[in-house]
């Protein structure tokens, strides 16, 4: 199913107005292959020349063009990239392989450039096989809508993307004052616990950037954007993050600076964001926030277990100040901390001290708090400098109806 939910309440007021990125060109099309009267098939190409860098799932379980893009992304060159919405070509076998191995040779002739410079991506159902023949039928006018990238043009892009999504998602900030770009589309809604990367997410930049130098760009900001968010600690079989510079700027990486890597966080934050406001059934934008953690990456693990944890997400959809859950979850953790000096903070109001409840705590004010659409949750677990934010959201009624009725 697409999504037929109400935009979500944490939705950004419209889709950004992204600007054109030089050496990319952009198509949407309505292929129809699970959806109806809607677009479901991305096609960025790309100008010779382009560097590509990529982080992918962990899961096990990965789909097949997970397996393409890893194949080929030592390469290091990128001229085109397809997504399809609905099928994610997930734990199809031989089929799966075969389908990945049509779509970018149709590409690739389509477009006049090698296969193995084409990366793909599917999102949706696990398990059922692409119907090939109508895949290579669509294709044909994906590939002969290709135009300049530009704010029309990025807006269908991400719309075609899509599953239960109910906005689409967009991003893009200026490299300083170098003329160049960076600019991401992203989708995402459901079974999000990225672990190296989120469900879909392609960021385009006209800087020039050796490709193990925007390995490592990315790779490092993935990490504090993508992986430090959840809406209910799942992991996809397809997350994807791909990465292109072109080069059609002419600005180099030396020249760009530490700018590039501004951006390259700001748009990454702002895609992961977008993806946790539209989490299904999501009435919270959550900010759960570990300080005096032995490292960070305990940090990290701790806030993961806060905001992972199915009790303290349903007393933050009804607004429900159960501090208790919030120890509960930094104790199931699995990582250092102090009883008797872990201190809780619901917004600005201190729960906690010393191991018990603060003296003029006030209910009535961290539930105040938790009226509010966007909502903070804090521990200091008094062991150490580590710190880390991880974003999520709350876990209402809508998130079981709309997966309880997925596939139908």
């Amino acid at each position: 199913m697409t999504s037929d939910q109400p935009v979500s309440p944490l939705a950004p007021a419209s889709f950004p107005t992204l600007p054109a990125v030089a050496g990319v060109q952009l198509s949407a099309h309505a292929g129809e292959l699970r959806y109806r009267g809607r677009d479901d098939l991305m096609l960025a190409q790309l100008s010779e020349g382009t560097t590509v860098a990529g982080t992918f799932t962990r899961s096990l379980c990965p789909s097949a063009p997970v397996d393409w893009c890893r194949r080929i992304i030592d390469r290091g060159s990128a001229r085109a990239v397809v997504c399809n919405a609905g099928n994610a070509n997930a734990f199809t076998g031989s089929l799966g392989q075969a389908t990945v191995a049509l779509t970018a040779e149709v590409v690739a002739s389509g477009l006049g450039i090698e296969a193995d410079d084409v990366y793909l991506a599917s999102t949706g159902v696990i398990g059922e096989p692409m119907p090939d023949d109508e895949l290579a039928a669509a294709l044909s006018p994906l590939i002969a809508g290709v135009a300049a990238s530009s704010p029309a043009t990025w807006m269908k892009a991400a719309g075609a993307i899509r599953t239960t999504d109910t906005f689409a998602k967009g991003s893009a900030r200026p490299v300083g004052t170098s003329g160049a770009q960076v600019v991401g589309i992203a989708k995402g809604s459901g079974m999000i616990a990225p672990d190296m990367a989120t469900m879909l997410a392609f960021v385009f930049t006209d800087l020039a950037v050796p490709a193990d130098e925007l390995q490592q760009l990315l790779s490092a900001s993935v990490d504090r954007s993508f992986n430090r968010i959840t809406v209910d600690s799942d992991t996809s079989t397809s997350d994807t993050v791909l990465l292109f510079a072109t080069g059609a700027s002419g600005v180099g990486l030396d020249a760009a600076g530490d700018a590039f890597t501004t951006a390259l966080d700001e748009v990454l934050l702002d895609l992961a964001q977008q993806i946790v406001r539209d989490g299904e059934g999501a009435t919270k934008f959550v900010s759960v926030q570990v300080t005096g953690a032995a490292d960070d990456e305990a940090a990290a693990i701790i806030a993961r277990s806060i905001a992972n944890s199915p009790l303290v997400k349903t007393a933050l959809a009804a607004e429900d100040a159960n501090w208790g859950r919030i120890v509960m979850a930094v104790g199931k953790a699995g990582q250092q901390a102090d009883r008797d000096r872990l201190t809780v903070w619901i917004g600005d109001e201190q729960v906690t001290e010393n191991g018990v409840v603060r003296g003029g705590y006030s209910e009535e004010r961290a539930t105040e708090h938790l009226r509010n659409d966007e909502v903070s949750v804090r521990a200091d677990v008094g062991v150490g400098d580590g710190s880390a934010t991880v974003w999520t959201c709350d876990l209402t009624h809508g998130y079981i109806d709309i997966n309880a009725s997925y596939r139908s």
